[in-house]
């Protein structure tokens, strides 16, 4: 409803007022209902009071109101960055626009999480996806238009082939209500149809969270997009996306049915292995931080899917708690880098050089984010590296928490590439004065990057929270 009010708006400051208020009450709703299913157990909404399986049902469980916070909980910490971020990256006639944009993707994502319908899903993953080619395409580099062009080819190859194993799901079963859905195919026995279906949602979904090698949208779009934006993505596209994979693996087909019958999570733990290696490799590489961050959000991507892989109780906890530990650091990291860029009008390593003099604020938090990501104790990355390396023990499987220990080293090489330029090159001549970005932005990343060292320093929420929400998908609680 925020969306087209802005429109009408059309003055910038009202806009991000409207839109400021707004994700503040879906936070609070969405913490709302965390504490409501956390004590009570799912709650169900059918709407227009057309009872399911024939009318539309939201369903809130654990899983889906933990990943609604995180979701809306960026969005509380994006907007206020917003106000002045967006004023070097955005055209000024567009800044209404932009929020409004930032509105309907709101809602996308939040519409995925709380639906009980897989064709209602795939409305809210359109709606998501529409909005977030145009906030790409908003930025002032050219490039950004390709970028957001190759999304939307690759994007909607993915949405197609969703939808199409949502049909093939519905001519199987005769409905579209997620629960019904699965009770039906529990007793159906294994068809062909419901192995087509189970291909058709895994490759096009993969698409959605960018598992390697389907991630060839993401660093551009990452890399091109205001800031703001990129912030936002990395900590709540495919995180929600990953969240309706482990939906369909865990709760429609069942665990039984995807990795023990049909072998898929040997496929995943492969591609997962080989999205922890090879993007940070490539990452290492790079000349421009954002792609940098870019192509270190694909590894950190299969350090999820490998928890997903382990289809245990335990490897799916390591799951949601990286999908948490991860939004927090990235979306922290790519808020700090937008004040540097903002400052000095560039995110290349070679204007970044002396940013620990300049910037000497910033530079810490962002380093302070690098040391999440490698899982240094302390840091919120550490608590997910700890589940997943304990989760691959109790499987048995020594050789893949070296693999998670071994990948971590190419996360040191990667940071300490930033380490390098900020504290032990000289600034470029023309480099900015001294100073940090405008508090409107400094405070919400220094708000994200502090969250990272306190859920570091006491998983206790976090990793309670996981746990619930693993075993609400299992079947082992609420």
């Amino acid at each position: 409803m925020t969306a087209p009010l802005i429109v009408l708006l059309r003055r910038p400051t009202l806009a991000w007022l409207a839109a400021m208020i707004t994700c503040v009450l879906a936070f609070g709703m969405a913490a709302s209902l965390l504490s409501q299913v956390v004590e009570h157990g799912p709650i169900s909404y059918a709407i227009g009071s057309w009872a399911p399986p024939l009318g539309i049902e939201y369903r809130i469980s654990t899983i889906n109101a933990f990943v609604a916070l995180i979701v809306s909980g960026m969005g509380v910490f994006v907007l206020p960055y917003c106000r002045v971020g967006i004023a070097a990256e955005v055209r000024s006639e567009e800044h209404y626009l932009f929020y409004a944009l930032m509105m309907l993707c709101l809602a996308g994502l939040l519409g995925i999480l709380v639906t009980g319908d897989a064709f209602n899903l795939f409305v809210f993953l359109e709606i998501s996806s529409l909005s977030t080619y145009v906030l790409i395409a908003m930025g002032r580099d050219r490039r950004a238009l390709v970028a957001s062009y190759q999304y939307l080819l690759m994007g909607t190859v993915g949405a197609t082939l969703y939808v199409v194993g949502i049909g093939i799901l519905y001519l199987q079963t005769g409905t579209l209500n997620l629960a019904d859905m699965a009770t039906r195919l529990a007793t159906m026995g294994e068809p062909r149809a419901t192995l087509a279906a189970l291909a058709f949602i895994t490759v096009g979904v993969s698409l959605k969270i960018a598992l390697f090698p389907l991630h060839l949208w993401l660093p551009n779009a990452y890399a091109y997009a205001p800031s703001a934006v990129s912030a936002f993505l990395a900590a709540t596209a495919t995180k929600v996306s990953i969240y309706v994979l482990m939906r369909y693996f865990f709760t429609i087909f069942g665990v039984g049915e995807v990795f023990d019958v049909r072998d898929t999570g040997v496929v995943l733990l492969a591609l997962s292995l080989a999205a922890m290696f090879i993007p940070a490799v490539v990452a290492i590489m790079q000349k421009d931080l954002k792609r940098l961050l870019a192509y270190s959000s694909v590894s950190q991507i299969g350090y999820i899917t490998l928890g997903i892989s382990l289809h245990s109780v335990a490897g799916a906890t390591a799951a949601v708690a990286h999908l948490f530990n991860h939004a927090l650091t990235k979306g922290g990291m790519f808020l700090v880098l937008g004040g540097a860029v903002l400052r000095c009008g560039s995110s290349s390593l070679d204007r970044l050089a002396g940013l620990g003099r300049t910037m000497p604020v910033a530079s810490f938090a962002f380093v302070i984010g690098g040391l999440s990501l490698i899982g240094i104790p302390g840091t919120a990355g550490f608590i997910s590296k700890w589940y997943l390396v304990t989760a691959a023990m109790e499987a048995g499987q020594w050789w893949l928490a070296a693999a998670v220990v071994l990948s971590s080293l190419l996360a040191v090489l990667y940071v300490w590439r930033f380490v390098e330029v900020a504290y032990f090159r000289a600034p470029p001549e023309d480099h900015p004065p001294v100073g940090e970005a405008p508090l409107s932005m400094l405070v919400p990343a220094l708000l994200m990057i502090g969250a990272c060292v306190w859920f570091g320093l006491d998983a206790s929420w976090s990793g309670h929270m996981a746990q619930l929400a693993a075993e609400s998908m299992l079947g082992a609680g609420q």
